[in-house]
């Protein structure tokens, strides 16, 4: 027993410390704790085996509350951000990222937000963010909307390059409207008329429920239309 003893010492009096410790913040069966006191580094060694170790796990699931709570964030952030509150939802953008996020999902809904508070200034280096994580991303709406940050930020060339090769392959309304609208600004009236009647050209052969999502690009083109000179 003596040279029991002596294995454990001074470890034995380090466990039960530590057991003490753990007794106190967590305050299991009263039973543990005379199984500390007098069973001695034995005693304490059952004891974290049978209570501390457990804990192990609970310390592991709190380290998943942050990405959790990411995702939370995210979620109310997209509700938002589909009501049209783009404040509440850039802000709830705000709290879900982090230095550590690797997704482009969030950076990219709140450049959404912020053109859709008019802040494109803020848009821009999110969007360059996702568009350089992938150029085609949104089936390229991302790269659009990267355009058109560009054209309200003073950016006319940058804007127009972008826009030229977004729509080599992308037919996404939005990105012909918004690239008609930067012509109108740049006085290319003709050419802008050209853009906006894209829009409207795809209209007879789309079926019902893609003209129903369309139809506020339709009214768009056509007031753009209305607007440019004849």
């Amino acid at each position: 027993m003596g040279s029991l003893l002596n294995i454990f010492y001074p470890w034995g009096i380090i466990l039960q410390g530590l057991a003490i410790f753990h007794f106190i913040r967590r305050r299991p069966d009263t039973y543990w704790l005379w199984i500390i006191l007098f069973g001695g580094g034995l005693g304490a060694a059952v004891y974290i085996v049978a209570e501390v170790l457990p804990d192990t796990g609970l310390l592991r699931q709190s380290f998943k509350v942050f990405p959790r709570r990411r995702r939370i964030y995210e979620e109310l952030a997209d509700l938002y951000l589909e009501e049209g509150k783009f404040a509440q939802a850039r802000d709830c953008y705000d709290k879900s990222i982090s230095s550590r996020t690797d997704s482009p999902d969030p950076f990219y809904r709140r450049a959404i937000a912020a053109i859709g508070m008019g802040d494109f200034v803020a848009a821009v280096p999110d969007l360059e963010r996702v568009v350089s994580h992938d150029p085609k991303y949104d089936f390229q709406r991302a790269a659009g909307l990267l355009a058109q940050a560009y054209a309200n930020t003073g950016q006319p060339d940058r804007a127009e390059a972008l826009f030229r090769e977004v729509t080599r392959t992308s037919t996404l309304s939005e990105t012909y409207y918004n690239f008609a609208c930067f012509l109108q600004s740049q006085q290319r009236n003709a050419e802008a008329r050209e853009w906006a009647q894209r829009i409207l050209a795809k209209k007879p052969t789309m079926p019902g429920y893609l003209k129903r999502r369309e139809r506020p690009w339709f009214r768009k083109a056509n007031g753009l239309l209305k607007r440019l000179p004849a």
